[in-house]
């Protein structure tokens, strides 16, 4: 199994998937030991000090005022945990704790938490037994830190709440832990803090979000290119020249891709009745505008979260000259923006891929098709009702791209009195982009009918690719009615799984 070494320096995106999604196991290095020792060492002194330092010998938040005396220490850490574990609603999906455990452990093994290293083995230790906390949708401001979900998971280390095992049961965390042979943690001066104090959850679901996004938007110029295809446009608009002079690197990109799936077509630029079409419509001639524009806003979202990646987030936090100093780096508004920002990229792509769709059903605009893509239109309905499921998709995602961080409501007494919505900005970037997929999945569905019904042309040669792939997954042709979901379905895991890339790309080479 891969296995993924934490030291102080931070994490690579790659090693945040194979966690949360690979299972990977986690070993601490002998420099994030170390670092561990040293910092809490320091802790340790300020905490024998009779001066109040803040999360070490003081309450929080609003109640950072009352000094706690040493004999009330390990209950403060131990109730901060508990009052915290506040979250409400449905359950956070499996891949998401484990990302969000994983970066918090990340910032502990920094040294600059001041957590022993006997909790952050704790920590790996839980993780690769496949234990999940039972972490709740709703408990984030996205400020102080995913204080909430990441109080469910240092519960767990508590060994109390409930967590999910390997076989998906939800039980006791005391028992899970108990069967893996993994003691407790009892908390000392700091580190129920440390355990609550970043914006691990928001950033685990940025770097799925852009993993995700890697391969939609890839997809994307796919579909755009074979709607292009199935309406016999124009392939001049893509010219690497016209690119070149106004150069967006996305739009670049995404005419790349295009160009290298029409290669070779017998569709593009032959006219339904002879005449030269002087344009196509926005939707086909901007495809690569708009999904380039998606893009470079993702390269801005992937350099905030390498950024954050490098970050050691913490309030407060061990200094290399160690001094603990308090500080806002918890504050998650860089990430709640970019995660808004891909929220509008992708409600934006969603768009415009439905308006492609729409145009392949519409014998007024399709130049030739039949209407709705049916067999016998008026006996058979086609499409026509995969084109609504697109569209009310289309306008959840317009809904999911209102922005989370424009908003604030204060919390602990006015003490946070601005905070990010962060984690919220974060989930409803997860439902787009399960939206996005489906999107695509339904002009994918169009579009490779569509021009399976151009008798007499030959597609390109990467089109035809991706119908024998489509086909050979199950995902039926042009015939009469039938039910439909079930194909529907079967694209948008086609999409979702990589596989239309994977039958593009032996024709074009690798998509940019």
């Amino acid at each position: 199994m891969h296995t993924v070494v934490v030291g102080t320096s931070g994490v690579t995106a790659a090693d945040v998937l194979a966690v949360a999604r690979g299972g990977a196991r986690i070993e601490l290095s002998g420099e994030a030991l170390a670092a561990l020792a040293k910092a809490r060492g320091v802790i340790d002194a300020l905490a024998a000090k009779p001066e109040p330092v803040y999360g070490v010998s003081t309450g929080f938040g609003a109640l950072a005022t009352r000094h706690i005396s040493p004999e009330l220490r390990a209950r403060l850490q131990r109730n901060i945990v508990r009052s915290h574990a506040a979250g409400m609603g449905p359950r956070v999906e499996r891949e998401v704790v484990r990302a969000l455990m994983f970066l918090r452990l990340k910032t502990v093994c920094s040294g600059h938490t001041g957590v022993r290293p006997e909790v952050a083995q704790t920590m790996a230790d839980l993780l690769n037994a496949g234990i999940t906390p039972v972490v709740h949708e709703y408990g984030s401001l996205g400020c102080s830190g995913d204080l909430a979900p990441l109080s469910h998971c240092a519960l767990a280390l508590m060994g109390e709440g409930d967590a999910e095992g390997l076989d998906g049961v939800v039980r006791p965390a005391a028992e899970l832990l108990a069967e893996h042979g993994i003691a407790p943690v009892e908390l000392r001066e700091k580190e129920g803090l440390a355990l609550l104090n970043g914006t691990d959850g928001m950033l685990g679901m940025l770097i799925m979000a852009l993993a995700d996004l890697d391969t939609l938007y890839k997809s994307a110029d796919v579909t755009a290119a074979l709607s292009l295809e199935a309406l016999l446009g124009t392939d001049k608009v893509l010219a690497p020249e016209l690119h070149a002079i106004r150069p967006h690197p996305g739009q670049g990109a995404s005419a790349a891709n295009m160009l290298a799936v029409l290669k070779s077509s017998g569709l593009t630029g032959h006219h339904q009745d002879g005449a030269p079409r002087v344009q196509d419509a926005y939707s086909v001639r901007c495809a690569p505008q708009v999904a380039g524009a998606g893009r470079d806003t993702m390269a801005h979202a992937r350099l905030v979260a390498e950024r954050e990646l490098a970050s050691s987030v913490d309030n407060p936090v061990v200094l290399p000259d160690g001094r603990v100093e308090s500080n806002g780096n918890f504050h998650g508004a860089p990430v709640a923006y970019v995660l808004d920002f891909l929220a509008i990229a992708a409600a934006d792509l969603g768009s415009i891929a439905e308006r492609r769709t729409d145009r392949l059903l519409d014998k007024n605009r399709s130049h030739g098709l039949p209407p709705f893509l049916a067999d016998d239109a008026g006996v058979d309905s086609g499409l026509m009702i995969a084109q609504y499921t697109q569209a009310a998709l289309v306008s959840e995602l317009k809904r999911l791209a209102v922005p989370a961080s424009a908003d604030s409501i204060p919390s602990s007494a006015m003490q946070e009195d601005h905070v990010s919505m962060g984690w919220s900005a974060a989930r409803k970037l997860r439902t787009a982009v399960d939206n996005l997929a489906r999107i695509i999945a339904v002009e994918l569905y169009a579009a490779t009918r569509a021009i399976e019904l151009r008798e007499g042309l030959t597609p390109a040669p990467a089109s035809r690719a991706v119908i024998d792939a489509v086909r050979a997954a199950g995902i039926e042709g042009p015939g009469p009615d039938r039910f439909l979901s079930p194909d529907l379905a079967a694209a948008d895991a086609f999409v979702r799984g990589g596989h239309l890339v994977a039958a593009v790309e032996p024709v074009t080479g690798p998509l940019r």
